[in-house]
């Protein structure tokens, strides 16, 4: 089998008004992501998504679609797609970084070799570890009192057993939304807390201590990307566990994170570290060190939210039983691109038992969403 052609699409797809994030990143509000398509000489075509935002990695679908045109595929055409091992050296060897991008050619890749092998992906991964509905937590926002107190009613009415609430911006405010989601949700839920690099170590450590009667269960990335040190004084210095996740791309910064101490979990997902392949390379090397992944969110669209399920079901040490994750970005959007859409109920997300991916792109309403 031969790549014949990638064809790369620009879309803009609005967030529902009440699922619009507020974070330390910023507000997001619509995603301009990447979708492409690879065809190849046998007619299976491969469908892939770069859920890219670009104060979180830098890139942007602009960038994204230029590189993948300009660069990535003269290179690919010709090119074996389920030979992934090939064509993960070829993106590595030819660009640093551009993780989403990378990422969504490979699982373009994966949906194609598993089509062709007529075999969901995560049976290429070495089969089902757990169940293809997968729970996850909900992350909310860094809203207002009032935003979040509703809110957090909604979310403990819909089934939701573990809340990640949004941080890393002004302390005084963060703290008090912390405290109005426990109070709201009421002891026996669970509830973690992310700050998406938003803060030094000494004021993610002092916030810590005033929300120290929240029973906050897990701290995620208090401090800035790239600072293992200040990583590794806050896991010291407070009760919550760490969750290491802008901190950690690749499987280099995965093994400065153990190195370091850091964390108690390390967070994945195939378009932060540049594809399946490689956020499977990282849950290995973790659980080698007795370290259990769990698997984050861009708030990505179906076709990579089911890459994310099958590293789910396929991986082990995807710890999501101790440690859900959030796969739920399709719910967050206001429109959905595929033909069969995941089915998403409350906090279960469950991906169909098909080939490939198992999701069918409608190219039309891809071509709708076409930004300009």
């Amino acid at each position: 089998m031969k790549i014949t052609a990638i064809k790369t699409y620009r879309v803009r797809i609005p967030l529902k008004p009440e699922r619009r994030m507020i974070s330390a990143l910023g507000k997001h509000d619509v995603s301009h992501y990447l979708v492409l398509r690879i065809e190849t000489d046998t007619g299976i075509e491969g469908a892939g998504e770069a859920t890219v935002l670009c104060r979180w990695s830098g890139e942007t679908a602009w960038g994204a679609q230029a590189i993948v045109d300009r660069v990535f595929t003269p290179l690919l055409i010709g090119q074996d797609p389920c030979d992934i091992a090939n064509i993960n050296q070829i993106l590595d060897r030819t660009s640093q970084g551009n993780w989403f991008a990378k990422s969504a050619i490979e699982m373009a890749c994966w949906d194609i070799k598993g089509k062709e092998a007529a075999l969901p992906v995560y049976e290429l991964l070495g089969g089902a570890v757990r169940s293809r509905s997968i729970k996850c937590r909900f992350s909310m926002g860094a809203y207002s009192l009032e935003r979040a107190e509703r809110r957090t009613q909604e979310l403990v009415a819909a089934g939701f057993t573990t809340i990640k609430v949004k941080v890393g911006t002004n302390p005084d405010e963060d703290v008090a939304r912390v405290k109005m989601v426990r109070e709201t949700m009421g002891p026996d839920l669970e509830l973690t807390i992310d700050a998406n690099a938003g803060w030094d170590a000494a004021t993610a450590i002092a916030a810590m201590k005033r929300m120290n009667d929240c029973n906050v269960a897990l701290f995620e990335q208090p401090t800035p990307r790239g600072d293992f040190a200040a990583l590794a004084e806050v896991r010291q210095a407070i009760a919550p566990e760490i969750m290491a996740d802008d901190i950690c791309f690749d499987l280099a910064d995965a093994k400065e994170c153990i190195r370091n101490n850091t964390c108690d979990v390390i967070n994945v997902y195939p378009g932060k570290n540049g594809g399946i392949s490689k956020t499977a390379a990282i849950v290995s090397y973790a659980a080698e060190h007795g370290i259990p992944c769990s698997i984050g969110s861009n708030l990505e669209l179906d076709i990579a939210s089911a890459a994310m399920c099958h590293s789910v079901v396929g991986c082990p040490n995807m710890n999501i039983e101790q440690y859900p994750g959030d796969i739920l970005g399709p719910e967050y959007h206001e429109v959905s691109i595929v033909k069969n859409p995941l089915k998403i109920e409350g906090p279960v997300i469950t991906i169909p038992d098909a080939p490939g991916l198992g999701i069918e792109v409608d190219w039309g309403l891809v071509e709708a969403y076409a930004a300009d």
